[in-house]
């Protein structure tokens, strides 16, 4: 991973509050996630720092909004990653679940502004934003009554529309911005990561299980039937459930290719890949990554990864064996790892993608059902949003680019 790096000089002012943009250092960044203000804005792990050196093939920069950005004087930051277009000298941005900004600042132009302006001075043609407030939830005791042939997560009336979300959505169409696969519903995913619908790169549809204010004794209760027997069930069976190490990556791995024949999906990483995310990220904070495992017999025949941030935790992916289904190793590593990041003070547990599929013929809704089993919620996020920069051959590289993906 290597760094673009933009000139010092070339610093792009807040129209309204003379709040300045500029490349800073992970140090930097950093200490403003960790600082009060910087909390309160809920980063996710891929607008961590350490997400750069995961992303092989992308150019990064990390950017700050404030005052004094070199002085640590900041309002929000970014990751940004820049791919290059083959046979030019553009990039495409991308900022994975970012900026980390304050969405509830209608001046919204104050701080994507000098971003994209930034962006394009940076060699830009394009740019594709992941906003994070939320659009709709669906509470889990909802939607399992209202599963049947042919039915959407869309078909159902949301627990909750969240207005922020629906504002954010309003003003960024205002300014050109395209929502990535438009406005219908998008994909699940695999284990606890999943792919985007229609055009997203992340999930659109993410499970929460709430945590804060709630005790132990919640959330065992808040667990259906069916998952407490499981969890009791692989209890029964004396499956242990330990945190592993780097050393059991390539078990894990193994794991995740047959869950992917077993489940008919494909995330296409390598094993250099996790093994690189999680040296990254420990790099970054010791146990910001860890790996469970679930042994039965001596045997390992489940793994799940969970990432933790702040106040957020996120299972990330899971694998599990073909055989010895029934002892349900994974019931068991998701009871302990719900317990772990309730421990750790965590307001909420992600479990991220879910297919936005109530029709239980599907072979997709498995995995929501599955999550479903916990009591909590599934989240519409305001999915992925994109942008050409000005000027006419960035327009034409995007319509290139837009054609090319859509080849794919």
């Amino acid at each position: 991973m290597s760094a673009l790096l933009v000139p010092p000089s070339r610093v792009c002012q807040a129209r309204n509050r003379g709040f300045a943009l500029r490349p800073i250092t992970a140090e930097t960044y950093r200490a403003f996630l960790a600082s009060p203000d910087g909390a309160a804005l809920g980063a996710g792990f891929l607008q961590c720092p350490s997400w750069a050196d995961v992303k092989e093939g992308w150019r990064a920069q990390l950017l700050g909004w404030g005052p004094d950005p070199e002085a640590g004087a900041l309002s929000g930051v970014a990751l940004v990653l820049l791919r290059q277009l083959p046979g030019t000298r553009k990039y495409f941005a991308y900022l994975p679940e970012g900026p980390v900004a304050d969405w509830n600042d209608p001046d919204i132009d104050g701080w994507l502004g000098p971003l994209l302006e930034h962006l394009r001075r940076a060699g830009a043609f394009a740019v594709r934003i992941g906003p994070s407030p939320a659009y709709r939830r669906w509470d889990a005791a909802l939607l399992k009554p209202l599963t049947g042939p042919g039915r959407r997560l869309g078909d159902v009336l949301a627990s909750e529309v969240d207005p922020l979300g629906t504002a954010v959505a309003e003003r960024l169409r205002a300014r050109g911005w395209r929502r990535c696969g438009g406005d219908g519903t998008g994909g699940g995913g695999a284990g606890g990561g999943g792919t985007g619908g229609d055009g997203d790169a992340q999930p659109r549809h993410v499970f929460h299980v709430p945590l804060a204010g709630r005790t132990t004794q919640d959330l065992w209760s808040g667990l259906n039937q069916e998952w407490r027997r499981n969890v009791r069930r692989a209890q029964k069976e004396g499956v242990e459930v330990v945190v592993g190490s780097a050393a059991e990556l390539p078990e894990f791995y193994r794991l995740l290719g047959i869950t992917e024949r077993r489940d008919g999906f494909r995330l296409g990483r390598s094993l250099a890949y996790y093994e690189r995310q999680y040296a990254a990220l420990n790099a970054e904070e010791p146990g910001r990554m860890k790996l469970y495992l679930a042994r039965h017999q001596g045997e390992i025949l489940a793994a799940h990864t969970m990432i933790t941030v702040g106040r957020r935790a996120w299972y990330q992916t899971g694998a599990s064996a073909d055989h010895r289904r029934e002892v349900r190793p994974s019931n068991a590593l998701q009871w302990r790892m719900l317990q772990d990041a309730h421990a750790l003070g965590a307001d909420v547990y992600d479990m991220r993608g879910v297919p936005s599929t109530l029709d239980p013929g599907e072979r997709a809704y498995g995995l929501l059902r599955w999550k479903l089993g916990t009591g909590g919620q599934v989240v519409e996020t305001l999915g992925e949003w994109e942008k050409p920069l000005g000027g006419s051959a960035n327009h034409t590289l995007y319509r290139a680019f837009q054609a090319y993906l859509n080849r794919r």
